[in-house]
């Protein structure tokens, strides 16, 4: 059987589809979504909306003890594996079809790319851009660009290797 080939800008939606009831990353994820559109919307019921997916935000944050901001900008297909721990800036832009790891912080305005991997516990300190494709290591410590394609790791993170 052949995989389905994406490209870094066509998301995969299916990356977000809620399955079971016990899946907070993919509510949290939902509830920052569904808060976007209710404010796209506008007028009364996108206010009264809004309102209540702020609630269920919140619950879902609480249970993953997470910061994902109702307003960051993410691209389709987020997938939270183990959603707890993740801290988002508000000004830090995910692009499509990214997985990030439990513990992970972007601190500033960091920006990723399609398909990028974060491993458990990677801090990322903006402003800095990380290209399409790239693998941050479990524990790196990110403080200036990630081309597209490499895999970065270490205290500071160096490129260990290129794609």
């Amino acid at each position: 059987m052949q995989e389905k080939d994406i490209s870094a800008t066509e998301p995969d939606w299916s990356r977000e589809q809620i399955e079971r009831f016990w899946e907070p990353g993919k509510k949290m994820i939902r509830a920052v979504r569904r808060y976007q559109a209710a404010q796209a919307r506008g007028g009364v019921l996108g206010k009264i909306a809004s309102k209540y997916w702020v609630l269920n935000h919140l619950f879902w944050s609480t249970i993953c003890q997470s910061e994902l901001h109702l307003n960051t900008k993410i691209g389709g297909g987020l997938r939270l594996t183990h959603p707890t721990g993740i801290i988002i800036h508000p000004d830090s832009k995910i692009g499509p079809n990214c997985m990030i790891f439990h513990q992970v912080t972007l601190a500033g305005p960091v920006t990723l790319g399609g398909h990028v991997d974060v491993g458990a516990g990677a801090k990322l300190i903006g402003p800095l851009s990380v290209g399409d494709h790239a693998v941050i290591g479990a524990n790196a410590v990110v403080t200036k660009d990630v081309p597209a394609g490499a895999t970065v790791a270490g205290i500071p993170a160096r490129v260990i290797s290129e794609g």
